[in-house]
């Protein structure tokens, strides 16, 4: 039994089924035995690998649409260039590295603004930008100022909230005890009645609290938002919550800690939350469709052209892994949201 699960255990046991957003929120984050607190999840060693880590050219083409975005602003001699859950910090070093050499004030104007609460993970990413950055607990620690926000496979990791309908009355998914292990039950709740037996909705009040929170930055000060994840355009009904741990997908209540637990983002959710706090949020587009609108493919082009065979053949299956439609380019979303009268959104809108 892993030391998260005997935690668990003792609350159910004291105060009755959990919720599963605090069932989340205890084993990604718990201070001493969460997974993303106790270990680096990342790569082909780890639970799951990002597109930063596929290949530097997915953050040279972020890279490109921030100094577009900067430019928009009216090129501030000074802003936040803020990331959400940087990883490794794989991708604010390549984004770094290009706007070094193909943009050199937007890197002197850069301060570079990191939100991450797992201590492994804060030294990967001093290590990555060689102590370059200031790091935050939340976004709320994040100076107020001009903003550019960057946050690639964040919002798909944060606590959810689940309803199902079953025999005509919504009942909230709850995390309890059975035979001595945890199992997933349901507790009634007044819902509308809507829907049909069978269905499953899901709740994310801490994911649309953050988007609002941008939105008021946004709105108050001149910046832009650009979000990554997988999930789905269109708010619908459906049961996304996964757990994976090396690389495979596993039962819910599989070694509670040791594994990692994520939803898909409902973009529809996301840019209400963006509109609330009042920033302009652009419709969401398909992975696929922005690396090829950013150049993905002239990129590739240009790197194979002085690359061996082999490498050639490396950056062909990267360009596939991020950009095909039956692996990562239709799943994965990106969306924009920026302050209110920005006058760029390429390659979300018109320029």
């Amino acid at each position: 039994m892993s030391p998260i699960e005997q935690v668990i255990r003792e609350m159910i046991g004291i105060e009755g089924p959990m919720r599963l957003d605090r069932y989340m929120s205890l084993c990604l984050g718990h201070p001493v035995h969460g997974y993303y607190m106790s270990r680096d999840p990342l790569g082909e060693k780890g639970d799951f690998i990002t597109a930063p880590e596929i290949s530097q050219t997915f953050g040279e083409l972020i890279a490109i649409w921030c100094v577009g975005a900067w430019a928009a602003m009216g090129s501030p001699a000074a802003f936040n260039l803020v990331e959400l859950g940087p990883g490794r910090g794989t991708l604010m070093a390549d984004i770094l590295r290009t706007v070094r050499k193909a943009a050199p004030a937007f890197a002197s104007a850069a301060l570079v603004q990191l939100v991450e609460t797992s201590p492994v993970l804060r030294q990967r990413q001093r290590d990555a930008l060689e102590g370059q950055a200031r790091w935050h607990d939340s976004l709320d620690d994040v100076p107020d100022g001009p903003m550019i926000l960057v946050a690639n496979e964040f919002f798909d990791a944060l606590p959810i909230r689940q309803f199902e309908k079953w025999q005509g009355r919504w009942h909230e998914r709850v995390m309890g005890l059975e035979d001595g292990g945890l199992t997933i039950g349901l507790a009634p709740i007044d819902l509308a009645p809507l829907g049909t037996d069978g269905d499953v909705i899901e709740s994310a009040p801490v994911r649309n609290r953050i988007a609002e929170d941008i939105g008021f930055r946004l709105a108050r000060n001149p910046g832009a938002a650009l979000i990554v994840d997988y999930g789905h355009l269109v708010s619908a009904p459906g049961d996304t919550l996964q757990a994976m741990r090396g690389h495979r997908y596993v039962s819910l209540t599989e070694s509670p800690g040791d594994c990692d637990l994520t939803s898909h983002v409902d973009f529809e959710a996301l840019a209400k939350g963006f509109r609330a706090g009042g920033a302009t949020a652009w419709p969401a587009i398909t992975q696929r469709a922005f690396l090829l609108a950013m150049g993905l493919e002239q990129r590739i082009a240009r790197l194979a052209s002085r690359s061996e065979p082999a490498t050639r053949a490396v950056l062909e299956r990267q360009m596939r892994r991020l950009a095909a439609e039956d692996q990562m380019g239709n799943l994965f979303k990106v969306m924009a949201a920026t302050s209110p009268g920005l006058a760029t959104t390429y390659p979300f809108g018109s320029t």
